[in-house]
């Protein structure tokens, strides 16, 4: 089974920091992800004999402008972590020997929820309830952290399979994570971080890609997306080349075929289809008006399922 946190990438053969000590508690063992913001580490926490995760600030972002930034993600992630648990929880927060911010998270072991689209097929009642997981993470963040006394919203642009992992619970069965929230916007607090785009290209909806002020519907877009993976398999939309132009071309322009006419002998309900359909709407105001809306509609779904399951338990769905 493939096991990751963060987004794993190419691994260095050596690297000074592996048995590194960080704030005489937290010992570097393993790279094991990079992206634009910065490097993760598994470590181990020494006093309690337990394992975590470091992130670090890039080294090429140290600046006071990213500095405070990282620390404000630090904040929030801390933030959103106690208020769902479908939220990567930030533990602590400190700056390295060498003047390098640094934050400590939950170490998770599981399969982010691109391998699992690669290699295996969702029935219906496991696609209800991953996307279910994954809506009440994004509620959380919706709704919004209070921050200098202020509820603050948070968009977290870049929601899509590779951020998002399923971990097993013995308790509670597969729990999904929601990773990476170093690119997120605080409404209200942040405007200027709407000026360019930032984002993943196949996953980022076309107002995100023009850089114009963004809402929660935004999510929603990339969450139409990952649905719609989820329930066939395919992206909803192809570009011409992997350039940013031919993708916002694709978002702009190209209408995703339905989900029952690239997988029928899934029998996708029309309800659900419509409703991943909607996410995808190209225009915001034709998309869901919040996540409570698409919780709404799947809820139901769930407990129709369950009922079924109950009363015809060897009936396929």
């Amino acid at each position: 089974r493939r096991q990751r946190q963060m987004c794993i990438r190419d691994r260095p053969m050596t690297d000074p920091n592996i048995g590194r000590l960080l704030a005489d508690r937290y010992q570097l063992m393993e790279l094991v992800g990079r992206g634009a913001m910065g490097r993760v580490y598994r470590a181990r926490h020494i006093l309690l004999d337990a394992p975590v995760a470091v992130k670090f600030l890039a080294q090429t972002l140290l600046n006071q402008k990213m500095r405070d930034r990282f620390k404000r993600e630090a904040r929030a992630c801390f933030l959103l972590g106690q208020k769902s648990k479908h939220i990567v929880q930030v533990l602590d927060y400190g700056v390295s020997d060498d003047d390098v911010p640094f934050y400590v998270m939950e170490y998770l072991e599981g399969r982010d929820l691109s391998a699992i689209i690669k290699r295996e097929t969702i029935p219906l009642p496991r696609f209800l309830n991953l996307t279910h997981q994954i809506c009440l993470g994004l509620q959380a963040a919706h709704q919004g952290i209070l921050l200098e006394d202020r509820l603050v919203p948070i968009v977290h642009r870049d929601i899509k399979p590779s951020n998002l992992l399923v971990v097993d619970d013995p308790e509670r069965g597969e729990v999904m994570k929601i990773l990476d929230f170093g690119i997120a916007k605080l409404l209200q607090n942040d405007s200027g971080q709407t000026s360019h785009f930032m984002g993943t290209l196949a996953y980022s909806s076309p107002e995100q890609m023009e850089g114009k002020e963004l809402d929660s519907r935004a999510d929603l877009y990339s969450l139409g997306i990952v649905m719609y993976e989820m329930l066939t398999g395919k992206m909803p939309i192809q570009a011409e080349t992997h350039s940013f132009g031919s993708w916002y071309k694709a978002h702009r322009e190209k209408p995703p075929r339905p989900p029952s006419e690239v997988r029928p002998d899934l029998r996708i309900p029309k309800p659900l289809e419509a409703l991943v359909l909607s996410c995808l709407a190209k225009r915001p105001d034709d998309r869901p008006n919040s996540v409570n809306d698409v919780l709404a509609a799947i809820e139901p779904m769930e407990q129709r399922l369950s009922l079924i399951h109950i009363s015809e338990p060897t009936r396929p769905y």
